[in-house]
């Protein structure tokens, strides 16, 4: 970046989800998949700090000792307010960008996390808030969005709906009259976020997963994307692991509160 700014990248986790309890401690390749994951983001080249933010409640004291263990930053905040945790956890390690990872993601492509991130840096003055998400292309689970600590503050202060606490940045990009959006499209041209599920919520997204990992993980410990598409080519069985919940997103919840933003440039 132009003045060097500091890139902080919250991967947020606990262990309380109602549909897979404990999906962040699955093991995969013999290491738990909130591991495997931060091996991924880690492995992202642009200049970072990694932190997973985790929740204050003694059932993610599993996730704190994980973390030590493995010499992982880590931030405890409010169990339900992700707005509260992200925005502290940027005070904490003194950033001024947070690039926000939900834990749900262990098949993210570092390539994706720099394309996002090197969109930002080289458009910096022009945004208030660049995500891949509004509208997504690349497939479910590859979500990376990216807040200057200002903007995060500014939503922090100002957001009052239960969904704009517990999500993070709907305030910002549900209000692009105020905020500058940007949107980074899958380079491929082509839009499978509807049609290709790489996220966690369930036993059989676990299952798919797991399968990725047997895979991939032995020939490369970071396979990218690509390797996953291409793997799916050969066996196009594989989808069908979890192909019942596409479709399936953290906000059906809130249909109705939220709207996806166009790409701004």
């Amino acid at each position: 970046m132009k003045d060097q700014k500091k890139i902080l990248i919250v991967i947020q986790a606990r262990r309380g989800s109602s549909r897979l309890p404990d999906k962040v401690l699955l093991p995969l390749k013999e290491k738990p998949l909130l591991l495997r994951m931060y091996e991924r983001v880690d492995a992202a080249k642009i200049k970072k700090e990694i932190v997973i933010a985790t929740t204050t409640g003694k059932e993610d004291d599993v996730i704190a000792d994980l973390c030590r263990q493995n010499n992982i930053k880590c931030f405890r905040g409010h169990p339900l307010d992700l707005l509260d945790r992200h925005y502290k956890a940027a005070i904490e390690y003194n950033a001024d960008v947070v690039v926000k990872i939900p834990s749900d993601c262990p098949l993210i492509c570092p390539d994706v996390i720099d394309n996002v991130l090197e969109f930002y840096t080289d458009n910096e003055e022009s945004f208030d808030f660049v995500s891949n998400l509004h509208p997504p292309t690349h497939p479910d689970g590859n979500d990376v969005e990216v807040i200057p600590v200002s903007i995060l503050k500014t939503a922090w202060e100002e957001a009052t709906q239960k969904h704009e606490r517990e999500h993070t940045t709907p305030y910002i990009w549900d209000n692009p009259g105020r905020f500058r959006i940007g949107n980074v499209e899958w380079e491929t041209g082509l839009d499978l976020s509807k049609s290709h599920r790489f996220t966690i919520d369930y036993k059989e997204d676990y299952d798919f997963i797991k399968m990725i990992y047997d895979e991939l993980y032995v020939e490369n410990k970071v396979f990218k994307l690509c390797d996953i598409m291409m793997l799916l080519d050969r066996n196009p069985e594989l989808k069908k692991f979890n192909e019942m919940y596409l479709g399936e997103y953290w906000y059906n919840g809130v249909a109705g509160k939220l709207k996806t933003v166009r790409h701004r440039k």
